[in-house]
This record gives structure tokens, C-alpha cells and sequence, in this order.
């Protein structure tokens, strides 16, 4: 942090920034000479491929289900040839 937008390539990238905001501070069409600080978020238009790209990929955490056995007596009562067509 601390670069001006106009020092973030977003441009290049076809990316226009419609509103930054910063804390409780709305700001709407920010100048490209607004220096960014951390913790502003940013409320951008361009290209989705642009855009998707600049995001960090978020770790996929795999699932793991706890299985456990049916009770003996509900086991037998769900046999596929007892539920029917």
C-alpha cells in the first residue's frame, strides 16, 4: 500500500475504479492520484478474466464426513428390495 491507484496498473488491465472505500468513508470516483491504504477495498469494473486473475486463490479445504455404522435394526429396514420401484 501506500501507491496511488494510478500506480496499481488497473488501468492497463481495463479496470476502472468506481469507489473506494475506506473504513466508514464512502468515496465515489476516486482520482487516479489517491494514494490507497491498507484496508481500503476497492469497488471496480473491467474485464472478469482481469479481475479473477488479480484475486488470490482460496485453499479448497477438503471435507472429510465422520461415517458411522446404521444401527442393526434400521440396517435392515432400508434393503433396497424393500423400498420398492
Amino acid at each position: 500500500m501506500g501507491s496511488a491507484i494510478q500506480g496499481t496498473n488497473l488501468r492497463e488491465q481495463d479496470i476502472n475504479v468506481l469507489t473506494l472505500y475506506r473504513g466508514a468513508k464512502i468515496i465515489p470516483n476516486p482520482r487516479a492520484d489517491r494514494i490507497l491504504e491498507p484496508n481500503d477495498k476497492l469497488l471496480c469494473f473491467g474485464k472478469m478474466n482481469s479481475m479473477r486473475d488479480m484475486v488470490p486463490a482460496k485453499p479448497r479445504r477438503r471435507r472429510n464426513p465422520k461415517i458411522t455404522e446404521l444401527p442393526p435394526n434400521l440396517a435392515e429396514a432400508t434393503k433396497p428390495e424393500d423400498l420398492g420401484d
